[in-house]
């Protein structure tokens, strides 16, 4: 007599509530709903700790005429699909596990939380200071950067800050502000910012020449002058090229990360590179384009003392690893998560201007490094190409 099958659906609500938060991972909560109809309205907010930090999952890029995302989990190997049809053909960058989107046609802005399905319009771009003077050719690229003090998730009390006007602004938004307020520096000559950050109520930003800056934004009233200042300077000399900078917090210490590689350079060695197609305007007369190339090389990581108004290189970051990319760098314990590796730096490709000058676009320029040897392997082995939305790391939250 063949074994009855056992009735899943028949297990009583409370029992799967009690299942369900036992469920730490949030594919195991996310897949949970499927299995049945009286197993879909378990997984509610209040049901799943959606508190605990999580490490960083792959988004990776929209393919054609698809608005599934997928995402890849380093820890586990799995992918999790899931439909956003919200940020299709949008520029996505990520902060507190919303996306910060930005719209090929009009230069609309907004953020989404990618599990939930909450958005919140932004005011568009051209709400910015004197916008038409700053205003990118490429719409998309108006906005660097994009980083939020604390998620929306949990508090209405937050700003979302920006590196806008082709790098050379930082401004901010505020929940009911119908434009963008532009921080102006006291005394500080423009500059080219790269990354900023929140951290102890002030604004942290980093710029090309290796400069870090700070800002109360208290200070920030109307069009007056912030009394913002340099705090240190990275010990490299510009002219020996800092190509793209980060900010990151870990464990109450921030660290400036400088990353080289990622701009246009001579291709030596070609046998393991994927074949992408240079754009006609970027191809020059004598036809050297497949001798064209761009791709990590190396990270240099400095400590910050603030205190002491200076940066100070390492190779050892202890059980830390950063995550870098077109999202607001994180820091992550690796203990905490199988697969994850210590004193390591996972990254993505976000140089857009170089990517850019590809057909196929961006996605090629990710992998980990190892920072005690300098050695870099792929945290990714397929390929997904944008140039859009190249792959990008999301932090996983359920609300």
């Amino acid at each position: 007599m063949a074994q009855e099958m056992a009735d899943w659906s028949g297990l009583l609500y409370d029992l799967l509530v009690l299942i369900a938060r036992r469920l730490n991972l949030i594919e195991d909560y996310l897949n949970f709903s499927t299995v049945c109809k009286s197993w879909h309205s378990v997984p509610t907010k209040n049901n799943f700790n959606n508190d605990l930090f999580r490490a960083p999952w792959l988004m990776l890029a929209e393919e054609d005429g698809n608005s599934i995302r997928k995402f890849f989990s380093l820890y586990n190997g799995m992918i999790l699909n899931k439909r956003i049809p919200k940020a299709s053909r949008k520029r996505c960058m990520e902060s507190m596990g919303w996306l910060i989107m930005v719209g090929e046609d009009e230069g609309e802005i907004s953020i989404l939380h990618p599990f939930s399905g909450v958005q919140i319009e932004l005011p568009h771009q051209n709400t910015t200071v004197d916008y038409n003077s700053h205003q990118t050719g490429w719409l998309m690229s108006f906005i660097r950067k994009a980083v939020l003090s604390a998620s929306p998730s949990h508090t209405s009390d937050y700003l979302l800050m920006v590196i806008e006007g082709g790098m050379r602004f930082l401004s901010f938004w505020r929940p009911g502000d119908v434009r963008w307020t532009r921080v102006t520096w006291e005394g500080i000559n423009r500059r080219c910012f790269t990354d900023l950050i929140y951290f102890n109520g002030q604004i942290y930003a980093i710029d090309y020449p290796g400069n870090l800056l700070v800002c109360d934004v208290a200070d920030v009233v109307g069009s007056k002058p912030t009394k913002g200042h340099i705090v240190a300077q990275v010990p490299l000399d510009p002219e020996d090229g800092l190509e793209e900078l980060y900010i990151v917090e870990s464990l109450g210490s921030l660290f400036v990360i400088v990353r080289n590689g990622v701009q246009f350079r001579s291709l030596r060695d070609d046998s393991d590179r994927i074949p992408l197609t240079l754009l006609p305007e970027e191809v020059e007369d004598d036809g050297i384009e497949e001798e064209l190339t761009y791709g990590t090389t190396i990270f240099h990581v400095f400590q910050v003392d603030l205190a002491a108004g200076k940066m100070t290189e390492t190779r050892e970051l202890g059980d830390a690893a950063f995550f870098l990319g077109a999202n607001a760098s994180i820091s992550v314990q690796a203990s905490q998560f199988p697969g994850i590796k210590p004193n390591h730096i996972y990254f993505t490709d976000d140089f857009f201007e170089s990517y850019l000058s590809y057909e196929e676009g961006g996605g090629l320029d990710m992998g980990v490094f190892n920072l005690a040897n300098g050695s870099i392997q792929p945290h990714y082995n397929g390929v997904s190409l944008s140039r859009f939305c190249p792959p990008t790391w999301v932090t996983p939250t359920l609300y």
